[in-house]
């Protein structure tokens, strides 16, 4: 996150200030703010993180991308060269008609032509065509043919018979490895090619290759032709034996039941010719089955009529005299309704209104009486033709059903006799065209352009091989890059403080220059050391509504962070405002911050929680103006215990009536209890970070224990950021820091030249 200078926001509007600097989630309203210590959810895709990954590990990315191109090309160039012979075969779905007949061989519609063609490239590249081509050109005959092949020679020893074979094996797989089958999108043509070190052989073997298949369709139609006549001549013989015995089988039955059929060969009662009782019989019972519906449908009616109220139902309130007295009645209704405001109802004019409405509510009801009475009487009427009919139907059945029984084996006999005859009549009919159209085989696959020996070869091609190599290389490189950054548990950007640790960043701190020493660059306030703390103060001004906590601890995870130096450039700073500021060394195992201001540390903050010296007594002054300072004073052998009495709250307290700001500066959080019960105590922590100094584990254990503690998480500093080797959201840091500071130098530089 990155801060302006101090002079632009921290004086004249915070509420702008804190708003642009840090958003909603670093504003706080004067309690304790609840923080996390759980990273960000990430965005879903951000190009530019994956950019400043890819430059990031540029140098990675490039060596896998140069290496695999260079390996790419060495082994391109070491590839023996293939040629590839192409012949080209037009596939009809259906072959030529010569006679206008059906051959036994199956014809593919328009919906299976798809299916169609695969079976068909299928057969190119099955293994029997291939041992063909083997046996057409002899590729197994020698080892000579072999090596013309681009085929090592079996080694020696075994019979002749098995030297072949294994000569033959190996034919046969270069052959099937070597083919390419390639259909022509959007037509019937297909391209069979063959990859070959010889371009003749190529040749040869891509021809070889259409022409067997061309042959072995043929075989195949010529075969099934020749073993349709066997299996036709066989089943006609025997379908002629069953028609004989079936019409012996019929005429005897027809004489011994003394059964004669006039009209057809169908049967009796059959469907071909039926008796005057059989036609009755259907007669009635179809007139029987419209009366029944007649009934159940008057039924129906009368059932609802019966039980419904008798101006709802539907014939009553469809009828037109009813609707046109309900127009009447309506109109005197009215009439009646509008002279009511004007007479009394005893006047005469409105009784005899009243007693039209009344005359023609008996009419209607009258209707609906009668109209109910009709529904009744066609329901009886129906009742009674269902009940005529269906004894008609019952005095029929009987002399049908003697009819049928002396039919029933009559009719079979018919049937099968029929069925026998059908079956021979067209065996002997397939059998005939069979005949004609077999010895006339017409192919439906021939060759539109023979293969010829190619003048370049196909394989290697080096672009290709290169681009397949730049691809691979450039791939292995990034999932490399990514390998890397996701081992990677260091904290080194701005942006991974906040979506790996979840605490919002006040300030990042440039790493100085070799040879800077802290102190020269905190003493040139135009230094981008001294840029970088001085918009940490304009953040920690804005870090709460009434401005900095009046009491702060400074710590990190580990030791070595930077804690000592921030504890010390923030209070530095804050005093270069006017603000008094105390300063602490709070680091009672390990003390620094005394060399640092530059005193003595011969009495401190031991002795005060100890209760041996009072706040006047150990507080010093130092070069600075309003910053004073407290060091560690005599190591004591238990930092943890002083740091939990109540002397801590009582001096805090007491601090806070004197200075405006009580800024410590704590001992490392990990392996001590001294900082979560010093952040317990204090109105903010500020959490030091090392830029690719500290690991994220080490960073969120340390949350976990202030947060354990109750801490009030101001945010964290990022230190020794190197802004040349790191790129945070595309912004250069050190040319923030160093803007106008290097105008400046290089306005001294021209005037020493002119002098």
């Amino acid at each position: 996150m990155m801060l302006g200078d101090p002079s632009s926001a921290d004086d004249r509007n915070p509420r702008v200030g804190r708003a642009t600097a840090f958003g909603d989630a670093a504003f706080d309203d004067g309690q304790n703010t609840p923080w996390t210590d759980e990273p960000l959810e990430p965005a879903a895709f951000d190009l530019a993180v994956y950019w400043r990954l890819a430059l990031k590990h540029r140098i990675l990315i490039l060596g896998c991308f140069l290496g695999a191109l260079a390996i790419g090309a060495a082994l391109t160039l070491l590839m023996t060269p293939i040629y590839t012979a192409t012949a080209t075969l037009q596939i009809d779905r259906e072959s030529a008609r010569i006679v206008n007949s059906e051959d036994v061989t199956p014809r593919e519609n328009m919906a299976m032509g798809e299916e169609f063609f695969q079976t068909q490239y299928g057969l190119l590249r099955s293994r029997s065509l291939a041992e063909r081509v083997v046996e057409s050109l002899g590729l197994a005959s020698s080892d000579q043919a072999l090596a013309a092949l681009g085929v090592e020679p079996p080694a020696g020893g075994g019979s002749a018979a098995v030297q072949a074979e294994r000569r033959r094996a190996l034919a046969l797989a270069a052959v099937q490895e070597g083919l390419g089958v390639t259909p022509v999108r959007g037509s019937r043509l297909v391209a069979v090619g063959f990859d070959n070190p010889d371009p003749v052989v190529a040749a040869r073997v891509a021809n070889a290759f259409a022409e067997n298949f061309i042959q072995s369709n043929l075989d195949r139609k010529y075969e099934s032709s020749s073993y349709a006549r066997e299996f036709l001549e066989e089943q006609i013989a025997q379908t002629k034996g069953r028609l004989e015995e079936a019409e012996r089988q019929l005429v005897a039955y027809a004489a011994n039941q003394q059964i004669i059929n006039v009209g057809s060969d169908e049967g009796v009662d059959g469907g071909g010719t039926q008796s005057l009782a059989s036609n009755n019989l259907v007669a009635l019972n179809a007139s029987l089955a419209s009366a029944r519906a007649a009934r159940v449908a008057a039924e129906e009616k009368w059932r609802s009529a019966r039980t419904t109220s008798l101006m709802t139902l539907p014939e009553v309130l469809q009828n037109p005299s009813i609707q046109r007295l309900g127009e009447q009645r309506a109109q005197l209704d009215s009439e009646y309704q509008q002279k009511l405001s004007v007479y009394q109802e005893d006047y005469p004019e409105m009784v005899r209104l009243r007693a039209q409405i009344t005359e023609i509510d008996g009419q209607i009801q009258a209707l609906a009486a009668n109209i109910r009475s009709s529904i009744q009487s066609q329901y009886v009427i129906a009742a009674n033709q269902e009940r005529s009919l269906q004894a008609q139907v019952n005095g029929l059945k009987g002399d049908v059903l003697d009819l049928r029984d002396r039919s029933i084996q009559y009719n079979i006999l018919a049937r099968e006799l029929d069925t026998t005859r059908t079956l021979y009549e067209s065996l002997l009919q397939r059998y005939k065209e069979i005949a004609v159209t077999g010895d006339v085989v017409a192919n439906n696959i021939s060759i539109v352009d023979s293969a010829r020996p190619p003048s370049k070869p196909s394989k290697p091609d080096i672009l290709i091989n290169l681009a397949l190599a730049a691809l691979f290389g450039l791939g292995l490189g990034v999932i490399a890059a990514l390998v890397l950054e996701a081992l990677d548990e260091t904290v080194a950007t701005p942006d991974d403080v906040e979506k790996k640790l979840g605490v919002p960043v006040l300030g990042v701190v440039p790493l100085l220059d070799k040879g800077q020493t802290t102190a020269a660059a905190l003493s040139d306030i135009r230094s981008g050391f001294s840029e970088a703390y001085y918009s940490l103060r304009t953040a920690l001004q804005f870090s709460t509504p009434d401005g900095a906590p009046t009491s702060m601890l400074v710590s990190s995870a580990r030791p070595a962070e930077g804690k000592s130096t921030t504890a010390y450039a923030v209070a530095l700073n804050l005093a270069r405002v006017g603000k008094r500021v105390l300063l602490i060394d709070g680091d009672l195992r390990n003390p620094s911050m005394h060399r640092v201001v530059g005193v003595e540390n011969e009495r401190g903050m031991s002795n005060l929680l100890s209760g041996s010296s009072d706040l006047q007594s150990v507080v010093q002054r130092t070069r600075q103006e309003k910053l004073f300072f407290i060091p560690c004073g005599p190591l004591p052998p238990n930092p943890a215990e002083l740091w939990g009495s109540d002397r801590l709250g009582q001096f805090l307290a007491e601090a806070r009536n004197s200075f405006d700001h009580v800024v410590v500066d704590g001992p490392p959080v990990l392996g001590f209890a001294d900082s979560p019960l010093l952040a317990a105590s204090v109105g903010g922590v500020l959490f030091v970070l090392e830029s690719r100094g500290t690991r994220r584990g080490q960073a969120r254990g340390a949350l976990r224990r202030l947060k354990v503690g109750r801490a009030h998480l101001l945010g964290a500093v990022l230190t020794k950021f190197n802004a040349k080797t790191t790129s945070y959201g595309g912004y250069d840091y050190a040319y923030d820091y160093n803007y106008g500071a290097e105008g400046e130098s290089a306005g001294k530089a021209k005037k020493g030249k002119k002098a």
